[in-house]
């Protein structure tokens, strides 16, 4: 008998939560393995399981045992949790024994699971050795193969390779994550946390065609460990929200880049090497990790402006705007107001911002950092005048959408390395609404667009009559226009929005 909607346990009312399983060893510091994922993951918003290898006795100071888990009792567990709670991703970290590697190794092939997230835990960040060389073999025969992606440090990729060299350079990283690539995983993760020789924080990502570097800045702090198995986990996260592999690295680098940095001053235990906090509450509660969707590329589909000049114009308020932007099929509102005093911009800000979420839109501000965060909008767009996007990421942190404004290559390039999400090439025609602004015509946005590593939204001058001129030009990352006039600058909001939507949906299926 089919259930009524208001029984609890009927199934379309449950929500279906994301959920990472865990395969590790527990820590009794609670800084890494177990207790790190855990940690991790809730940050992250997303539900953790987890099955337990092995158990260690660790502080601050160093492992002084280990004690490995029953085989059999490590595939019960799995067997309880993979047959009955369908995890989307399984990430791993201390596997101490071949039979425990192949005991998973099964499970994975007998239970359907969305991903494999392999952190080859070998040896700890303070460098006591948690796994014997045995396990290597089994590494590369039974999970590698097996794995989506994997995230061995310097050592750990020397030891994967078998070759006892020493990665010292970025060159380096690079040559062993293609190497790591042919054992089987289809992307290679090598964290560049110990390089010397670079000043920043560099890990390296190989998908089999193309390299990718991650940098961030070297946080000075003692209280590092975990980091290793807290990059693993956000990873794992972030795919079981739904992001793609290159986009969960870059979150969960900028995630362990800003707890480190939150907690570089935290004492806990008297050890050369203490744990940071993965919820930054423990300082103090007054920064709230907000976690909200992924940032999702083909939100820049069809991007509105607003202009409190076109509001004016024809007697409207922003919320109706907004509202009328929304209801005709606009994918992302940006608010852009220059000619309105902090305070009302604020307020404009937070009803604009109730609009959109509660129509599930992303919401930005342009540029006004402050104003963002008092409203907790989605994120922020910049131009090349303002402040700088590495800056603007230190400040919203790691969650929040960050759009940059670029004409040139160049200009593209230094958004990818200091931390946007998207780049507005333009002005592709010219407009009236900015002044001076250069336009850079069909041909610059198309330099852009296979210069950029991030997504591109083309603006600027941008209509029903040439919009399907910009999305026929069939270039990498270009993913939507960003118009102004086109939709506030009319009578009738919704239905002009409709009608350039279509043309824009037209025009990207004919380039299909």
């Amino acid at each position: 008998m089919r259930r009524e909607v208001d029984d609890p346990l009927a199934e379309d009312a449950r929500f279906r939560v994301p959920h990472v399983l865990t395969v590790a060893g527990s820590d009794s510091c609670a800084g890494a393995g177990i207790q790190a994922d855990l940690k991790a993951c809730a940050a992250r918003g997303v539900y953790c399981s987890t099955v337990i290898t092995a158990i260690t006795a660790q502080n601050t100071v160093g492992v002084q045992g280990v004690s490995i888990v029953d085989e059999e009792f490590v595939g019960e567990q799995l067997n309880s949790v993979l047959s009955d709670m369908c995890p989307d991703v399984v990430k791993t970290g201390m596997l101490p024994s071949p039979g425990i590697i192949k005991i998973l190794s099964q499970s994975l092939k007998e239970f359907r699971v969305g991903a494999l997230v392999v952190d080859p835990v070998m040896v700890s960040t303070s460098g006591d050795v948690l796994a014997d060389s045995s396990v290597l073999a089994s590494f590369r025969e039974e999970l590698l193969p097996l794995a989506d992606i994997v995230t061995p440090n310097l050592k750990e990729a020397s030891a994967l390779l078998g070759d006892g060299i020493t990665l010292e350079t970025v060159a380096d990283m690079r040559s062993a994550a293609k190497h790591i690539y042919e054992i089987g995983p289809r992307n290679v993760l090598v964290k560049g946390g110990d390089l010397s020789a670079s000043s920043d924080a560099v890990d390296v990502l190989f998908d089999g065609k193309n390299f990718y570097e991650f940098r961030s800045a070297r946080i000075k702090t003692l209280n590092t460990h975990g980091t290793g198995c807290t990059l693993a986990s956000c990873i794992a996260a972030e795919v079981a929200r739904g992001s793609s592999v290159f986009s969960a690295v870059k979150i969960a680098k900028r995630y362990v880049e800003t707890a480190l940095d939150y907690s570089r001053d935290i004492r806990i235990g008297g050890g050369h090497q203490g744990p940071f906090d993965h919820l930054m509450k423990l300082k103090n509660s007054a920064l709230d990790l907000h976690v909200r969707r992924p940032f999702d590329p083909s939100d820049l589909l069809l991007y509105a402006v607003t202009d409190s000049r076109m509001n004016q114009k024809w007697g409207r308020s922003i919320s109706d705007s907004v509202e009328g932007a929304i209801q005709g099929g606009a994918t992302i509102i940006q608010l852009r107001e220059k000619e309105i005093g902090t305070n009302d911009f604020l307020e404009a800000a937070k009803t604009c911002q109730q609009i959109c979420r509660h129509h599930g839109v992303p919401f930005l501000i342009n540029d006004r950092i402050d104003i963002a965060l008092a409203c907790d909008a989605d994120g922020i767009h910049i131009g090349q005048s303002d402040m700088p996007a590495r800056v603007a990421r230190t400040l919203l942190g790691p969650d929040k959408v960050i759009g940059v404004s670029c004409k040139t290559p160049q200009q593209a390039e230094k958004a990818w390395i200091d931390g946007a999400d998207y780049i507005g090439c333009g002005g592709v025609y010219p407009t009236n609404t900015k002044e001076n602004n250069i336009t850079v015509g069909l041909d610059g946005l198309t330099s852009v667009c296979f210069a950029s590593k991030l997504p591109v939204v083309a603006i600027g001058g941008i209509g029903i009559s040439n919009a399907q001129n910009v999305l026929e030009l069939a270039v990498p990352n270009l993913k939507g226009v960003a118009v102004v006039s086109a939709v506030f600058d009319r009578e009738c909001i919704s239905s002009e929005t409709q009608k350039l939507k279509r043309v824009i949906l037209d025009s990207v299926g004919a380039v299909k």
